[in-house]
């Protein structure tokens, strides 16, 4: 491990050398594995390479407390955002204090080892009011913590041994001592650096550059491509959007890197943490956008965060930072002078255009016309590639309610009034039939039925990313489960919810296999409805009630709700 002292100030560097990271690998062969997760991937390849210097691994108890507190860490030094190491509680009942540990890829790769200084159970309530300034689930991050990190933390500090492999835009992929290098060699002595984690169009491209100008300033565009917020747009057609953006800047003046980062879309805190990042890069600006990292609307419909607070935020540490923030400016396209110019100085009676970026969507999404004026033609041409018209996306229609409530009966008459109609390849993935021939070896417990409505949801999102429509008729009764295999679906195609809402008692009646009774008698434990709560869905797409309709009438809701969401033309 060592020091490097380049443009930006101290670097961590937390590679063994290659003699010792053999020795450490031979170590490693004892010790036992954890296999990172997606966040934590992106956590390591920043702590390894010197990104998230000063830290020298995965927080200690004491240094996580002081961030949530101080935004600082234990020793004083400014860091607002936790990096902890979360595992299950079975990996951590077995885990100890000076233990050292292999933290391996996904896909078995060893990134690295630890030496366990710390393991303790988190707040994450606390955390998250801490952190993100709500413990509202309506945040992302929050709901990550909650549903998808572990629930215990472990603290210490890593030795490097490979560093993720990434198959994708190699070339753009310049670490932090790479790009205080790149900038360097080139005479940079001042560098601009943008965050993004939106395809950029002609508004960004003005902003950026007035940015550099104002500052005298080289430009870094430097878009995240790890973790960003659910339902972005992937990285792969962003990057390829970049590539075409990045040709009209001045020559020479510019640069295109990319940032392996897993953002929290923590708003202020994340612009502190982000600015601290930049300048770790070798950057001496820092571009803080308007409610800058910011994941929108609470429970309640209000923004989480206001939409200066990260600059104000920034403005505070500034000095301490050590690199200098430029504000965004709101840029918009005044029709009469054929140009971009910040709104402030717009003149009276000039007729100003503009798309925001819901419009944007809507556009895409419809297969509407998006002007020239807007975005480059080749930006506009990557995107409608990988995000076509709803009718040409695929889709799951997920069936839930109690046994007995007429789910399959109407995913049947469903999937034939589709195949009717044709155009696309209908899949059912029935509950029944899913038991059959993919869950076979499962009983019915609550682990095991959460793991069958997964495997449904796995399955239903690959048909769905490859223009296809899943039907899935499971119970499927937690809520959890249910919001996890929307989140996983939601990214590659439509998700639409249909709640049947039989009641318990028309269920009963309609038993004809008796497992109702069976479960009153006891026969059948942990019976959804009797002895196991139906957890009926608070805002689904559709609501069916079968005590009024055929099925036919209700499979031919459904088909009105697919038309009316673009799905069918």
């Amino acid at each position: 491990m060592e020091l490097i002292e380049p443009h930006g100030g101290s670097l961590k560097n937390l590679y063994l050398d290659s003699e010792a990271a053999e020795a450490e690998k031979l170590k490693a062969q004892r010790y036992r594995s954890w296999d990172l997760t997606e966040r934590q991937v992106c956590d390591i390849e920043l702590l390894l390479n010197g990104g998230f210097s000063p830290l020298e691994g995965f927080m200690s108890q004491a240094d996580y407390s002081s961030v949530l507190e101080d935004m600082r860490l234990a020793d004083g030094t400014l860091w607002p955002m936790p990096v902890t190491l979360d595992v299950n509680e079975a990996f951590a009942g077995e885990s100890s204090v000076g233990e050292s540990i292999a933290l391996r890829s996904p896909e078995g790769l060893l990134i690295a080892t630890m030496e366990i200084s710390d393991i303790w159970t988190p707040d994450k309530a606390h955390e998250a009011e801490r952190v993100f300034g709500a413990n509202d689930e309506a945040h992302p991050a929050v709901a990550y913590l909650h549903h998808q990190a572990g629930s215990v933390y472990l603290g210490g500090r890593i030795k490097g041994i490979e560093s993720p492999i990434h198959y994708d835009f190699r070339s753009l992929r310049k670490t932090p001592q790479e790009t205080r290098d790149f900038f360097e060699e080139r005479g940079w002595s001042r560098v601009v650096a943008f965050q993004t984690r939106n395809p950029m169009h002609r508004a960004h491209v003005e902003l950026t550059f007035r940015a550099a100008k104002e500052v005298k300033a080289n430009l870094m565009i430097h878009p995240v491509v790890g973790m960003t917020k659910p339902g972005d747009i992937d990285h792969y057609s962003r990057v390829r959007c970049y590539e075409h953006v990045i040709k009209n800047y001045p020559r020479q003046t510019t640069t295109l890197s990319l940032l392996p980062l897993a953002m929290r879309m923590g708003g202020p805190r994340e612009a502190v943490w982000h600015a601290i990042i930049r300048k770790n890069f070798g950057c001496t600006h820092f571009i803080v956008g308007r409610d800058h990292a910011g994941p929108g609307s609470n429970s309640q419909g209000e923004d989480f965060y206001g939409p200066y607070d990260a600059q104000e935020l920034v403005t505070k540490y500034q000095d301490e930072l050590g690199i200098k923030m430029i504000p965004f400016r709101m840029m918009v396209y005044v029709e009469d002078r054929a140009e971009y110019v910040p709104i402030d100085e717009v003149k009276e009676g000039e007729s100003v255009l503009k798309i925001s970026g819901t419009e944007f969507r809507r556009r895409l999404q419809q297969g509407l016309d998006i002007p020239d004026w807007f975005s480059y033609p080749e930006v506009v041409a990557e995107l409608r590639k990988t995000h076509p018209p709803r009718h040409r996306q695929g889709y799951v229609v997920f069936f839930t309610g109690l046994s007995g409530s007429g789910k399959s009966t109407i995913a049947n008459a469903l999937m034939v009034k589709l195949l009717e109609m044709g155009g696309r390849r209908v899949t059912l993935l029935d509950g029944d039939l899913v038991r059959k021939n993919l869950s076979s070896e499962l009983t019915f417990s609550k682990e095991h039925r959460d793991l069958n409505i997964k495997r449904i949801g796995f399955v239903a999102g690959e048909i769905a990313k490859n223009g296809g429509a899943a039907i899935c008729a499971p119970i499927a009764p937690y809520a959890a489960t249910r919001r996890q295999v929307r989140e996983l679906i939601e990214p590659v195609g439509g998700f639409i919810e249909v709640h049947v809402a039989t009641s318990l008692e028309v269920c009963e009646q309609r038993d004809v296999k008796g497992l109702y009774a069976k479960a009153r008698a006891g026969l059948i434990p942990e019976f959804t409805g009797i002895s196991d709560p139906y957890e009926a869905p608070e805002h689904p797409e559709l609501c069916i009630d079968t005590e009024n309709c055929t099925p036919d009438e209700a499979a031919q809701q459904v088909i009105i709700k697919l038309e009316s969401l673009g799905f069918i033309k």
